[in-house]
């Protein structure tokens, strides 16, 4: 093939090329793609694009072209973060990461009877690459014409270990006080496995079972060790950006006195990390102490400060 044959086949070639190649996208639509990616929102930069490519069909190539490279830069940022994310939390020390609640309520009354209240409650949260570690502290005390008709206590503490997204171990430590359930302690240690039912950005359904060993000192004196099965749910519904229903549940089973509790609440925030809380507490036993009631309710109205 000679030079003047070839000149002509890539004249003909050139003059062959679709518009779509040749064709260039307009500066008002690349300024518009070009503000939506600066915006970082996925979302939005999907959408501008669908509608310039539908009102620019002939550009489409060249918005794709621009389209991936938003997700190639996005990706890359996001892995970026999540490997600093993950440094930090290795890097923490002991007392680094917690995240929590304060939680308090009050009353006094007086006239035909003279009553006073203090319900205090505080909640901690850590959460690692494996780990996740829970502490929870609830104390009630009522006093009613001089005398004090309710006088509670709780601790306690549980590590969860992760063995996939859903699934993990737990380990359980509690110490009760409440002697008008009749008794001066109640010691509790359980260990076993643990599910994550509904891992959604506004519903949360955790559920968990194993053995557990129970060890109750009487008021009266005496105490008893016991072998238990421990059955237990936490359930987190944010029914809005300002409500939240929550419902926690644990049954312990065993020979001789068993031992069921749930408590169900409603929370509004009130901005600035404040919230009001209302909750009803039920605690049962199959097999009191003689003298103790088998079912207790409270009713608590409380403050809530988040950190």
């Amino acid at each position: 093939m000679n030079r003047k044959t070839l000149a002509a086949f890539l004249a003909a070639s050139c003059l062959s090329v679709p518009t779509a190649v040749l064709a260039k996208l307009p500066d008002p639509v690349r300024a518009m793609i070009d503000a939506a990616m600066e915006s970082g929102d996925a979302g939005k930069v999907d959408t501008v694009v669908e509608l310039a490519k539908q009102t620019n069909p002939d550009d489409a190539a060249e918005i794709d072209a621009l389209h991936n490279g938003f997700k190639a830069r996005l990706a890359e940022k996001q892995a970026a973060e999540a490997a600093a994310k993950e440094a930090d939390i290795r890097s923490a020390g002991l007392f680094e990461n917690w995240s929590g609640q304060g939680e308090i309520g009050a009353f006094r009354s007086t006239g035909n009877s003279s009553n006073t209240g203090l319900s205090l409650g505080l909640s901690l949260t850590r959460t690692g690459i494996d780990w996740r570690h829970n502490l929870t502290a609830q104390a009630d005390f009522q006093r009613s014409n001089g005398v004090t008709t309710r006088e509670q206590f709780l601790a306690s503490y549980e590590p969860n270990y992760n063995i996939s997204k859903r699934l993990y171990f737990y380990g359980f430590g509690q110490y009760e006080r409440d002697r008008f359930q009749g008794f001066s302690s109640r010691l509790t240690a359980s260990g076993g496995i643990g599910y994550r039912v509904i891992m959604e950005d506004d519903m949360q359904l955790n559920v968990k079972a194993g053995p557990a060993w129970r060890k109750t000192s009487f008021i009266g004196g005496g105490s008893d060790s016991s072998l238990a099965g421990l059955a237990a749910l936490d359930f987190d519904w944010q029914i809005s950006e300002r409500i939240k229903f929550t419902q926690d549940a644990a049954a312990y089973i065993q020979s001789g006195n068993s031992s069921l509790s749930s408590t169900t609440g409603l929370e509004a925030g009130l901005g600035g990390g404040l919230s009001a809380r209302v909750s009803y507490s039920v605690e049962h036993d199959t097999d009191p102490p003689a003298g103790a009631v088998k079912t207790d309710t409270l009713t608590r109205f409380t403050l809530i400060y988040g950190f």
